[in-house]
């Protein structure tokens, strides 16, 4: 099997059945945590990062927001 995109696997989302979806939820959240652990220890390494700064600084200006896992768990459950 080759990679996936992300729009594939949204577009596939809706064909999953209701015990398939916690579980495509639980993997999300395994994910979303590695990610997480990993940006945890860049941002907080003390070796200056002036791209990494920039990059944080102009995403807070713009609004981002942190990952919502109840927001995806609520838009994965009413697919």
């Amino acid at each position: 099997m080759g990679a996936v995109s992300a729009s594939e696997i949204i577009k596939e989302l809706p064909k999953l059945s209701a015990a398939e979806r916690p579980a495509v939820l639980d993997k999300l959240r395994e994910l979303a945590q590695i990610d997480d652990d990993r940006w945890e220890e860049i941002i907080n390494d003390p070796t200056p990062r002036p791209k990494l700064r920039g990059f944080m600084e102009q995403a807070t200006a713009e609004g981002s927001e942190p990952l919502d896992l109840n927001r995806m768990k609520n838009t994965i459950i009413d697919l």
